[in-house]
Order: C-alpha cells, then structure tokens, then sequence
C-alpha cells in the first residue's frame, strides 16, 4: 500500500472522485503544509494557518499508480489558478502535491513539465510541491461528505456534475459497483 497527498481545492470535491477509482483502499480528508499544530476547520478557513485542504489516499499500486493518480488530480481541478478552485478561495484551496519519496517528486515534476509541454492548459501550471509534513484529519463530518450529504445543494450543484464528468471520462478506472460492471 502506498501513500499520495494532494490539495485540489475543496476536499469534499476530491475525495468524492478519488473514492471512485480502482484500487483506491482509503480516503482521509484533512489538512497540511501550515504552522498551526492541530488545527481546526475554523482556523483554517480564514485562510492564515498556512494548511491546505488535502486528501491523504492509500492505495493499492498494484491496481493504481500514482503516475495514475497525478493525471486524475490535474484533470479535475485547475493547476493554474493561484489559491482558488471555481468559487473556494484562500491559500487552503492552493494545488499542492505532498510528495514522501524522490520518485513520488520526480514523477510530479514529470508530469507538470509533460502538461506544460503539452499546452493541455492556457496558462503555467502553478501547483506547489512539497515535501510532506504533519497530517492533521479534518473534523468527522467532513470524511465522506459527499457520500453522506447528497442532497446539500453543494453537492449537488458543484460535486455531482464534477463526479459525473470524470465517471464518463474514466469508466475504465471507476469502481465497478459505481457503474454497474
């Protein structure tokens, strides 16, 4: 089992995609990268603790790689936007990968330069990397959001149409019981 760390904006939002995938064992929303020991969702969300939102996901690299995952993380959000996703603004929402090996650094810078290369955005990805520091989970109410709060309008009018796309996208990396399979 392996480790990846990423901060796409909001964590509910990504949680709900990665929980999708194959050989995704385990999502941990919470919070990284500040100086605050042991923050609180409050402290954070005035955005000057330092923390971003992230998900901590374990999964089986033998089904997924985390080359996979890097290309999931900069396909559903923006990596050229300076701490903000859609309307979520504030250093918390940054894009941020949180590498815990050389090769976890080294494919991450890999890919950013192959995106780059590829013009696949219309302005220079500035996701942050960082090397990987204090985890702190995210209070209790926000690990499955989405799956608990269908019917918010949040979830419904930004995460289901996000989920939505990328189970289209990637049907051949979701879960089979997301998709009937």
């Amino acid at each position: 089992m392996q480790t990846a760390i990423f901060g796409g904006g909001c964590f509910w939002c990504t949680e709900a995609v990665f929980k999708t995938l194959k050989g995704v064992e385990k999502i941990v929303s919470g919070y990284m990268g500040g100086e605050l020991k042991h923050p609180t969702y409050m402290e954070i969300a005035n955005g000057d603790t330092g923390h971003a939102e992230v998900i901590q996901i374990d999964f089986d690299e033998n089904q997924i790689s985390f080359n996979e995952l890097l290309l999931v993380f900069f396909k559903i959000h923006n990596p050229t936007l300076l701490n903000r996703q859609d309307d979520d603004r504030g250093i918390q929402y940054r894009s941020v990968v949180f590498y815990s090996t050389k090769e976890q650094k080294q494919q991450t810078e890999k890919i950013i330069d192959d995106l780059t290369r590829d013009n696949i955005f219309d302005k220079p990805i500035i996701t942050e990397l960082s090397p990987v520091s204090e985890f702190y989970d995210a209070e209790d109410y926000h690990q499955n959001y989405f799956g608990k709060n269908h019917e918010k309008p949040y979830c419904t009018f930004v995460i289901q149409p996000k989920l939505d796309k990328f189970v289209q996208e990637f049907k051949d990396k979701i879960k089979p019981e997301l998709h009937g399979d």
